[in-house]
């Protein structure tokens, strides 16, 4: 599908893409937005108050909701981190690799030099490209092989990249270090780093071993967070040296607010994309103290609250800078949410009424719909009609819907299962996609109204974080116009449905 774009916009940003001038009278036209894909990490559909939560306040997203397009089917590809956000950012459903599930902290690069990704399609055309915040998407060639302790390559520049700030890997792996421009935060020479995922380092504690040492955060059982310690909280993952460079995890929000309030200064006189990833509501959770006991949901929803300070904090620099007319925000997250997700944070215990998942079943890890549908709201105050949509939309599609707005035909290999939808995030289509392919263990296929779940031999129940994985070995369809919770199967009632469906999800696999 190819989206119309107002002809003077799309004039000028084509003649940019391409180098020619515009022409005298195309100058009244708007400039080239700036774009920012501000991205949650494990925020679910419930867990804003734009979207109908009760128990939650989050009024800086509520803010960018009502001067924007809130998108009731918003979905990503996967609903763990690494898979989403390698969709997200390269258009390729991460499902066609076999090596795109959760990364380890020593990870080598999952979006390899080679592939073409949205920010090199930016930088093509001119913008001035920022990554900053939440990563795991590995660093360096092969996994293990990196020199924490000089320059890390291949890394962010590779693929598209111009500036790059990235906690290491996630919060809960280690290195506990932010990487700035492929380098190490702070690390004193004398002072190496060393990362191992196999075997201990002698002479360093473990949180396994030694419990009165976890003076914030303790592990929860079996969960594996029991390794290194950093900051009072134990990881996956062994470390040592480096001592100098570790994060404190309750400045991690206000060192990624900061990085990218401090791009959006620096170039606020070019067109920039920037991309934000936040950590707040992954584990472990340790928010800053101003917001501390704010939510009475203790730190998991404390960290909620700490997320909306940090998309207000991005507005407040657009309005300061004067650009919040012609700024595109995409703000969505990688995946659904997780409660109890290896900590003993009593998340379980204070949630109360707070439903995250929404109407929804599952969660992260989840084929059910909590898993990959997720909040989505796209503001753009000079060319988007304030509203809700239900277009039915996938993230893999924010990289050929950027290219059509930007007037470029994405080169052969770019972007290979990202469509052009554009009108559909900026409000004007309302239908959207005629389906969308999720993964979790299971491959899924919807296209709004019917769900199809194909086989798996995958476990149905995840004991440790209490959700519903939605795998079985029999084929599932939901209906989820009437039974939006996905409760009953009505696969043998409706096997005309299931053969539709099934036969669209083996061409998408046979691609």
């Amino acid at each position: 599908m190819k989206s119309t774009i107002m002809l003077g916009i799309g004039a000028t940003l084509l003649a940019s893409c391409s180098g020619n001038k515009p022409k005298a009278e195309e100058k009244t036209t708007p400039q080239k937005p700036n774009v920012i894909f501000l991205i949650a990490d494990d925020i679910g559909y419930g867990d804003l108050s734009c979207n109908g939560s009760k128990t939650i306040h989050t009024p800086n997203v509520e803010k960018l909701a009502a001067q924007g397009v809130r998108f009731t089917d918003a979905h990503a590809v996967a609903a763990t981190s690494t898979p989403s956000r390698y969709s997200l950012f390269t258009g390729h459903y991460a499902w066609r690799r076999n090596d795109t599930g959760i990364a380890a902290g020593d990870a080598g690069m999952v979006i390899r030099p080679e592939q073409p990704t949205v920010a090199d399609m930016f930088r093509e055309c001119g913008y001035t490209t920022g990554a900053i915040g939440k990563w795991h998407l590995g660093l360096g060639d092969k996994t293990g092989t990196q020199d924490w302790n000089g320059f890390i390559t291949p890394g962010p520049t590779d693929i598209g990249f111009d500036y790059s700030y990235l906690m290491a890997a996630t919060a809960d792996r280690v290195p506990c270090v932010f990487v700035e421009n492929q380098r190490i935060v702070n690390l004193d020479p004398n002072d190496p780093i060393a990362v191992s995922y196999k075997e201990p380092f002698p002479g360093e504690p473990l949180g396994k071993d030694h419990p009165e040492m976890l003076t914030k955060l303790k592990p929860s059982p079996n969960h594996g967070h029991d390794m290194a310690i950093v900051n009072g909280i134990s990881r996956i993952g062994y470390m040592k040296g480096g001592k100098q460079a570790l994060w404190e995890d309750e400045n991690i929000a206000d060192s990624i607010t900061v990085k990218a309030v401090q791009f959006i200064e620096n170039h606020k006189d070019e067109p920039f994309f920037l991309y934000v990833g936040t950590n707040d509501a992954h584990v472990p959770r340790w928010p800053h103290p101003r917001f501390v006991g704010k939510s009475g949901m203790g730190p998991r929803g404390d960290a909620l609250l700490q997320f909306d300070w940090t998309v207000g904090q991005i507005m407040d620099a657009l309005d300061k800078a004067g650009l919040t007319e012609n700024t595109l925000i995409v703000l969505s997250s990688d995946n659904g949410p997780v409660v109890d997700d290896g900590y003993a944070d009593r998340a379980v215990e204070l949630l109360g009424d707070h439903k995250p998942w929404g109407p929804f079943r599952g969660g992260k890890y989840s084929i059910f719909e909590a898993g990959t549908r997720i909040p989505m709201v796209v503001s753009w105050p000079a060319q988007v009609k304030p509203g809700v949509s239900n277009a039915l939309v996938s993230q893999v599609d924010l990289y050929a819907s950027m290219a059509s707005l930007m007037g470029k035909t994405l080169e052969p290999g770019a972007g290979p299962d990202s469509q052009d939808y554009l009108d559909a995030f900026l409000g004007k289509d309302l239908k959207g996609r005629d389906y969308v392919v999720e993964v979790a263990g299971a491959l899924s296929i919807s296209d709004g109204e019917w769900k199809y779940i194909a086989p798996s031999n995958g476990a149905a129940y995840q004991k440790l974080t209490n959700i519903e994985l939605g795998n079985s070995k029999e084929e599932q369809l939901y209906n989820l116009k009437q039974d939006i919770g996905e409760k009953k199967n009505l696969a043998a009632e409706h096997p005309e449905i299931v053969a539709k469906l099934k036969a669209i999800l083996e061409k998408e696999k046979a691609k």
